[in-house]
């Protein structure tokens, strides 16, 4: 099961919530990179360049392109599915055989404004039941699944899952437990006032119920946590970041902060101090960074990553002393956390206020290899590059353009309309040691603050499916 998240690396838009907020689910909204032609949204290791070629390309349909949306693709056994809005706005379900060209179709009864923080979560459970999640910002649970095991044409308008806490949602996704079950969790509330629910499916009986019965991490009715998180780590422990946000403004991010646990149910802090139940603001033992708001952290901008020997590295950016944005490395070393400067930048991305931003600045997790720590970065308008640490003390060594990680015939524009941008998203069901990658590609515009755009608009894109291998 890999890491254990099914569908967290597949968000791609970075929304700074006009009415809600999170994250991704847990963080907030959807991670876009608006880079000069490429937009990159994988959270987990991607594709390792010059190691996959293009094998197949397999259209579904055509999408809108005048604003962007995350969709999902989905890979189980010799079933594949992708689901994704179509040129009229409406949920559309796809499937194929993995041998086969030909996609089934099924609409599904929900409609999409130009709200890029309603993506789609799709997972496919271990009896073969299709479920989809999406549409959904600040507004009732949106949930299709299937009666029948891999057969989308049974798929159903449930719309609940515990019927309680669901009628104010934003942010779902799956992922798999401490003990392989299935999970299910959303951002209840809105921005500035929310905070996390988690679900778990028994998948013999098909029902859903609460894997915690209070919030994991609560605002309190002030503020609410976008997450980057929980991912299963190399220790056997999960791991959460989050930052604090005060209000729907994404300039009232605040106090970079980390927790983990075994069972996702039982949190501590970096040095083993018991959080609180459901965690605070006033758990400061879980402080990273005490940035204060209007500091330059922001939720898509934190990044968790492990060195050599397993502990954790935090990587994220916030403004210097001279109001410039830079990035930071932080361990913690000696019961306290230590954060070394990683960059000396002449640049402030100022990002403040509602509705989905446009990203200006996109990090990677830190890894470590021979005894360095490398953290990719993607800014507005240049080329992909990386920071290098020494691992041992976080010394910054240097930084150097990395190549793009996917084949170049991937890259290239098919559309001529100014500002269009290349979107991806990685198969959420697959390892990250899998010979065959496969890979959803299309092409849309930025995003516009979650409005319709006038005035002359690009033609529609075509989704398609590449297939990778080494």
């Amino acid at each position: 099961m890999g890491i254990k998240r099914i569908l967290y690396s597949t968000l791609l838009f970075a929304a700074a919530s006009s009415v809600t907020a999170q994250t991704a689910p847990s963080l907030e909204g959807a991670v876009l990179l608006a880079t000069a032609k490429t937009t990159q949204l994988n959270q987990s290791k991607a594709v390792e360049p010059g190691n996959y070629k293009i094998k197949r390309v397999v259209r579904v349909g055509n999408v809108p392109a005048d604003f962007p949306v995350n969709f999902a693709l989905y890979t189980k056994g010799n079933c594949q599915y992708v689901a994704y809005y179509d040129t009229l706005h409406k949920m559309v379900l796809a499937s194929r055989k993995l041998n086969q060209k030909k996609w089934s179709y099924k609409s599904l009864e929900t409609k999409v404004p130009w709200d890029s923080h309603n993506y789609i979560s799709l997972f496919v459970d271990e009896a073969g039941y299709i479920h989809v999640v999406g549409n959904m910002h600040s507004s009732p649970l949106v949930y299709f699944k299937s009666s029948k095991p891999w057969d989308i044409n049974s798929m159903q308008a449930l719309h609940k899952m515990t019927g309680k806490e669901e009628d104010v949602t934003t942010y779902p996704e799956f992922m798999y437990g401490p003990k392989g079950e299935t999970l299910f969790h959303y951002r209840y509330g809105r921005s500035g006032n929310g905070y996390e629910v988690f679900n778990v499916l028994d998948v013999s009986s098909q029902k859903w119920s609460r894997l915690i019965d209070k919030p994991l991490i609560d605002g309190e009715g002030e503020r609410n946590a976008y997450m980057q998180g929980p991912v299963l780590g190399p220790d056997g422990y999960f791991h959460l970041l989050w930052v604090w946000r005060e209000t729907p403004d994404c300039s009232s991010n605040h106090t970079l902060s980390y927790a983990r646990s075994k069972d996702l149910i039982h949190w501590e802090s970096v040095n083993g101090e018991k959080a609180g139940f459901p965690i605070t603001l006033k758990d400061s033992c879980l402080v990273v960074d005490a940035t204060p708001e209007k500091g330059g952290l922001i939720n898509i901008g934190i990044k968790l990553g492990f060195d050599s020997s397993n502990r954790v590295m935090v990587g994220y950016h916030k403004y210097d002393d001279k109001g410039n944005t830079q990035l930071y490395l932080s361990r913690n070393d000696g019961g306290k956390w230590n954060a070394v400067k990683q960059t000396s930048w002449d640049y402030r991305w100022d990002f403040k206020g509602g509705g989905t931003i446009v990203n200006e600045l996109l990090i990677d997790a830190p890894v470590v290899k021979d005894g360095k720590v490398t953290m990719g970065y993607h800014r507005l308008n240049l080329k992909d590059a990386q920071i290098i640490a020494d691992e041992n003390t976080f010394a910054p060594l240097g930084e150097e353009v990395i190549p793009s990680v996917y084949p170049k015939e991937m890259e290239k524009l098919d559309s001529a309309f100014p500002g269009m941008l290349v979107y991806k998203i990685k198969d959420s069901a697959s390892a990250d040691n899998d010979k065959t990658k496969y890979v959803l590609r299309w092409e849309a515009l930025s995003p516009n603050r979650d409005q319709k755009r006038t005035g002359k608009l690009p033609q529609p894109s075509v989704l398609r499916v590449y297939e990778l291998q080494k």
